[in-house]
């Protein structure tokens, strides 16, 4: 009797340990119902979009209609403000974002890096660094901050139009007036161009190009064609100066609550989501490009010693963020 007694207490004993790591770990042991909300700052047309839907559409059949996942374009649930559509992600009132990390580093200036000056020359390289061992640092760097990182698409490299000439050198830049980013990186990178830069929001930027309140701005070609900016811009630079990602983000708390079938298969339909965006952005930006062409703008690809007095010219950038990004995580993209 007392052998039986052990033997049943020790059972016991297992069960209750067994729920102990069930809860620590905070995976459901149940498959339910979810209806998530997810976060994107560009508009229905937009690849993002497109690929947002993209994953919705797949988590829904997977899981025969039980995970549903609304999209919300134009940061519809934020009133407008990217930094503020983060913030809800981070607090869990959205579930899931597409974002730029310059947006995420307000948050975390270390996400910050990947958008340094001149850190790729082209998509290839960039593709191999996202894909390899900075990727997966800026992953731990999410995941630190409470999101889940389910993996990254593609805003594109930013590129710079004006009204004043073609920007071949660094001293084609001085004393214009550049609509930039307002994060602090961009703002030193312009001043130690020699530019006026200058911050404010998207919406303004087409009238105050108009009006020549400024002369020119930089982005991504899909938000220079969809900003319609060929019609008060005359010149654009193809210098890939800052490359733009997109992070695919969880809420790491609604995440970590899910079954485990159900979180592999969140994780593979971003997975898939990514590359459908990816895709999709390249080959718009290569039409979009002969668009801005025979709308009359004059595209200008500067010769890789051009680029490089660039890259000299945006030294100092590096030494006084170096310590803000962390000299390992900077090397993980240079290396």
């Amino acid at each position: 009797m007392r052998k039986l007694f052990i033997y049943f207490v020790s059972v016991i004993l297992i069960i209750v340990l067994a729920g102990c790591g069930n809860v620590s770990s905070g995976a459901s042991n149940e498959k339910k119902d979810y209806n998530l909300k997810m976060s994107i700052t560009v508009s229905e047309s937009s690849t993002w979009y497109k690929a947002a839907a993209h994953f919705a559409k797949e988590v829904k059949e997977k899981t025969d209609g039980r995970i549903k996942v609304k999209v919300y374009a134009n940061e519809q649930l934020s009133a407008g403000a990217p930094a503020k559509g983060v913030e809800m992600l981070l607090k869990g009132s959205i579930d899931l974002s597409y974002h730029s990390p310059i947006i995420y580093s307000v948050f975390d200036k270390r996400l910050g890096v990947v958008t340094a000056p001149f850190l790729f020359k082209n998509l290839k390289e960039a593709d191999e660094k996202m894909n390899g061992e900075g990727g997966e640092a800026l992953k731990e760097i999410l995941l630190e901050n409470g999101i889940e990182p389910l993996g990254f698409g593609e805003s594109g490299f930013r590129q710079v139009t004006n009204n004043v000439r073609p920007i071949k050198s660094p001293e084609d830049i001085e004393n214009m007036k550049i609509r930039i980013p307002g994060i602090e990186m961009y703002v030193d990178l312009w001043r130690e161009l020699g530019a006026d830069p200058t911050t404010m929001d998207f919406s303004e930027v087409f009238t105050a190009l108009q009006q020549g309140t400024i002369d020119g701005q930089e982005n991504p070609v899909d938000v220079i064609r969809s900003a319609k900016l060929e019609e008060v811009q005359k010149y654009i630079s193809m210098w890939n100066y800052s490359y733009d990602p997109l992070i695919f983000g969880m809420n790491k708390e609604k995440f970590d609550s899910m079954h485990p079938d159900d979180q592999k298969i969140i994780k593979t339909a971003a997975e898939n989501a990514n590359k459908y965006q990816i895709k999709l952005a390249r080959e718009k930006e290569k039409k979009q490009i002969e668009e801005l062409e025979a709308a009359g703008m004059e595209i200008y690809y500067p010769t890789d010693a051009e680029i490089e007095a660039f890259r000299k010219a945006s030294e100092k950038i590096y030494e006084k963020y170096e310590s803000v990004w962390g000299s390992e995580l900077l090397e993980a993209f240079q290396k």
